[in-house]
């Protein structure tokens, strides 16, 4: 998942989602996965980051990707998303609200799948 915007027009904003293809050194190749960009192949590039509020006797920067490892997503992150499966884990309650859009971000009802812990019940 990207968490920066990088470029807005070829689709790569903040909470994009993309299948890494090669990790290179200096970039990342990936195939977006949602958006209008769905299916194209793109090149993240290392980004310098340096922290504002710092307040050490050194300048210090980092070049890093970024990206972060997405093997879940909240459910606001998901909403205007379609997926294939949805699990949800229902640790503690939420909003009814919260509930739907997390059963409606399926394309079938028989790939929502729910966990629930034994005590809530």
């Amino acid at each position: 998942m990207l968490l920066r915007n990088l470029d807005l027009k070829a689709g790569l904003c903040n909470g994009t989602r993309m299948k890494v293809c090669a990790l290179q050194n200096s970039y990342i190749d990936a195939e977006v996965l949602t958006g209008v960009s769905g299916g194209k192949r793109v090149f993240i590039p290392r980004i310098q980051l340096a922290p504002l509020d710092s307040n050490l006797p050194f300048v210090l920067k980092r070049r890093q990707f970024p990206v972060r490892s997405a093997y879940s997503t909240t459910i606001n992150k998901s909403q205007g998303q379609t997926f294939d499966r949805v699990g949800l884990y229902l640790k503690k309650c939420f909003s009814h609200a919260q509930l739907y859009v997390a059963c409606s971000r399926t394309r079938a009802f028989n790939s929502l799948f729910f966990k629930i812990d034994k005590h809530l019940i």
